[in-house]
C-alpha cells in the first residue's frame, strides 16, 4: 500500500506559476490533477507531517501516528527571503506554491501601476513579462548581477534575451542591489543601494529557494552543508528505510561530483523515479545533476544544458566552444522560419560534450533535451559530427546546415588547429 501525505488540497504546477498572471488566467488553471494517483490506488491524507520516529518507524500527521516500512521525503523548498529592510511589509510577495497566496497577489496586481521584481533569473523575467502583458503600466526587474539569467547562460545569450525583454516594455536594472522596501505599512517604493528609488505598489521576490529539511533534521537524519537532506546515489538517506528526493534532497553535479544547488521540477521528477524504484531493492542510481533549463518570453525561447563557458572555467576544464547561427527552416522562406543560435562546449582533451545553449522558437525546449542526453552519454564532437538526423523543410534546419552537426564540426576544426 502507498500513502501520500501532503499539506495542500490543491497542488500547483510550479513552473506554471508566472503564467497565471498573463497567459494562464487563474491559479486553478495551473493545478496538478489527482487522476494518476487515484488510478493507481494511492491513498491521500491531507495534513502536515510533524515528526518522524525512526525507532518505531512511524510518521506523525496531526494526532495520528502512521506506521511505515519505507518513507520517502519530498518536502520541497521555500523561497529565499533576502535581508532587505521592509521585506515583511504588505504588498511584498515571495513566490509560494499556494493557491490562496497567489490569488491575493493576482488581486493586488489588478489595481497596481508599478511593480518591482527582485531577481532576474527564470522566475523573475517570466513574472515580469507576464505581468506587463496583463496591462500593468510599469514593471521593473532588479538584478544584482551584470546580466539577467547569468547563472545559466553565457553572456551573449543573456544580453539578447535581456534586450528582447526590454523591447516588450519591461524595465531592467542590472548590477543593482536593493537596499530597502519603503512604505507606510504597505510597499510604496524600492530603494536601491545607489540611491535610486523605484515606485512599487507590488514587490515580487524571485531570489531563489532553500531546501525544506527541518522534518529530517528533527528526526536526526544527516544534512548537507546547504541544509538539504544528505542522500547517496540511490536517493537513500542516512537511515536505510528513508529516501529523499526533489528540492529537499542533496544534489551533486554530473561534472566532477561537487555539490549542486539546482532546483528544477525536471530534476525532482528524475530523483523521484530513482527513489520510488529503490524502496525495496536498489535498481537505479543518480548520475548527478546535469542542469537543463529553458524559458520563453513571448515567441522567443532560450535553453541550456550542462556547463556554460564560465562554469567550466571555474571548475578547471580546458574547453573549446563553437557557435552557429541560422534559420530553423529550409529554405528560409518557409513559414515559421526564425533566426536560431546554438553554442556547444567541449572538453578539449577528450572532445566530450560538456554543455549546449540554444535560442530560437519553441522547439528549443526539446532541442535542449537532446543536448542533455548527449551529455549524459558523454558523446564527443566526432560522435555529434556524424549524428544521424531527420530533417524536413517545415520542421528543421537544412541537413547541410544542421546546427548540432555543424557546431561539432567547427569545434573539431578548432581542436585540430590548436593541436597543430
Amino acid at each position: 500500500s502507498i500513502l501520500l501525505v501532503r499539506k495542500e488540497k490543491q497542488v500547483l504546477i510550479p513552473c506554471g506559476i508566472p503564467y497565471i498572471f498573463g497567459t494562464g488566467g487563474s491559479p486553478e488553471k495551473k493545478l496538478i490533477p489527482d487522476a494518476v494517483r487515484e488510478k493507481n490506488n494511492i491513498e491521500l491524507l491531507l495534513g502536515e507531517a510533524t515528526r518522524i520516529d525512526r525507532d518505531a518507524k512511524t510518521l506523525t500527521v496531526g494526532t495520528e501516528d502512521i506506521a511505515y516500512d519505507r518513507l520517502i521525503l519530498a518536502t520541497g523548498s521555500t523561497p529565499v527571503m533576502p535581508p532587505i529592510q521592509g521585506i515583511d511589509m504588505a504588498g511584498v510577495f515571495p513566490v509560494l506554491k499556494d493557491v490562496a497566496h497567489l490569488k491575493q497577489l493576482q488581486k493586488q496586481l489588478e489595481t497596481a501601476a508599478d511593480v518591482v521584481v527582485i531577481g532576474g533569473g527564470f522566475i523573475g523575467i517570466e513574472f515580469a513579462d507576464e505581468i506587463k502583458k496583463s496591462g500593468v503600466e510599469n514593471v521593473t526587474v532588479v538584478e544584482i548581477a551584470p546580466h539577467c539569467l547569468s547563472l545559466a547562460y553565457d553572456e551573449e545569450f543573456c544580453v539578447e534575451m535581456q534586450e528582447y525583454l526590454v523591447s516588450r516594455g519591461v524595465n531592467v536594472l542590472t548590477s543593482a542591489r536593493v537596499e530597502s522596501i519603503r512604505g507606510a505599512g504597505k510597499a510604496e517604493a524600492v530603494l536601491l543601494s545607489g540611491g535610486q528609488e523605484l515606485k512599487a505598489d507590488v514587490v515580487i521576490l524571485g531570489t531563489g529557494a532553500i531546501p525544506s529539511g527541518a522534518l529530517a533534521e528533527e528526526a536526526g537524519l544527516d544534512l548537507a552543508e546547504d541544509g538539504s537532506i544528505a542522500v547517496d546515489r540511490t536517493m537513500r538517506t542516512s537511515d536505510e528505510s528513508i529516501f529523499a528526493c526533489g528540492d529537499c534532497a542533496q544534489k551533486v553535479s554530473f561534472f566532477g561530483g561537487k555539490p549542486s544547488h539546482l532546483k528544477l521540477a525536471s530534476i525532482a521528477t528524475q530523483e523521484a523515479r530513482i527513489a520510488g524504484a529503490n524502496v525495496f531493492g536498489i535498481n537505479r542510481e543518480n548520475v548527478g545533476t546535469i542542469g537543463v533549463w529553458s524559458t520563453a518570453v513571448g515567441d522567443y525561447a532560450i535553453a541550456t544544458a550542462g556547463l556554460t563557458e564560465e562554469m567550466a572555467k571555474t571548475q578547471g576544464y580546458v574547453t573549446v566552444s563553437a557557435a552557429v547561427e541560422g534559420l530553423n527552416r529550409h529554405p528560409g522562406g518557409m513559414a515559421g522560419a526564425v533566426k536560431s543560435r546554438m553554442k556547444l562546449l567541449f572538453e578539449k582533451s577528450t572532445q566530450v560534450l560538456l554543455g549546449g545553449q540554444v535560442m530560437g522558437d519553441a522547439a528549443v525546449g526539446e532541442v535542449v533535451n537532446m543536448f542533455s542526453a548527449c551529455i549524459q552519454k558523454k558523446m564527443t564532437a566526432d560522435d555529434l559530427a556524424i549524428f544521424q538526423t531527420g530533417t524536413h523543410p517545415a520542421l528543421t534546419a537544412s541537413p547541410i546546415a544542421y546546427p548540432l552537426v555543424n557546431a561539432a564540426e567547427m569545434a573539431l576544426g578548432k581542436m585540430k588547429t590548436a593541436a597543430e
